[in-house]
């Protein structure tokens, strides 16, 4: 029998890839989404749509209320930044930081696995084309793994040695994207954009859309995901 892991799943591009990998892997992936009381739903649908393309054995969408903490332009009334540089993009830390949002998601992940039995944990994180945001970084990821082991009945007795996956964490968006083409990953599930216009396109201007947009231009690929801009 294939071994089990669960696959953090928000719907956009680059855990889509994360969930092919994680398959062509061999593992028995497990999607865990999350409705957060983010600014729209699009996004879990892509998930819905992306689980079952891949063929994940089961996909969770677990409820979340971060919107009563507030605090993020995707939680609270704080306008999402657009058609910023990329010297903008990447300095410092942006309003669309979720406060603690992968330690939170982690912990559903970690608490899902041990009851699977599984112990590996996917995340699509990614420290080189992002938007500064403090937990996608190696540190982080790896401070994690260590919690993951102390804090758990499964690490403590033994049973388990959790291990968390980043295999996106060292490349570009561009070769995230090729990654995903290479893997059959249909990128018109997918989807990235912060702030949809009215129509249902991706706006084109956020800091999501501008990376996406260089990830396609990178790998020479176009976005089957209409945008307006």
């Amino acid at each position: 029998m294939a071994e089990r892991a669960v696959v953090l799943l928000s719907g956009g591009l680059d855990s889509a890839t994360t969930l092919a990998v994680a398959r062509e892997e061999g593992y028995e992936c497990f999607a865990l989404s999350f409705d957060y009381g983010q600014r729209h739903t699009r996004e879990l649908e892509s998930a819905k749509k992306v689980a079952a393309s891949l063929g994940a054995a089961r996909h969770l969408t677990q409820k979340l209320d971060l919107r009563a903490i507030g605090g993020s332009a995707l939680t609270d009334d704080i306008e999402v930044p657009k058609a910023r540089s990329d010297e903008a993009i990447g300095a410092g830390i942006p309003v669309t930081y979720v406060p603690a949002r992968n330690t939170i998601f982690l912990s559903h992940a970690l608490a899902w696995a041990e009851v699977l039995g599984a112990q590996d944990i996917f995340i699509g994180v990614n420290a080189l084309d992002f938007s500064g945001y403090p937990d996608c970084r190696p540190e982080f990821i790896e401070a994690f793994e260590r919690l993951s082991n102390l804090a758990t009945q499964a690490g403590v007795e033994g049973k388990s040695r959790f291990r968390v996956h980043t295999p996106l964490i060292a490349l570009s968006k561009a070769q995230i994207v090729a990654r995903a083409h290479e893997l059959g990953v249909d990128l018109s599930l997918t989807w990235s954009c912060y702030a949809p216009e009215p129509d249902g396109r991706a706006c084109g201007l956020c800091d999501s859309c501008v990376l996406r947009k260089k990830g396609f231009d990178g790998a020479r690929l176009t976005d089957p995901v209409p945008s307006a801009h």
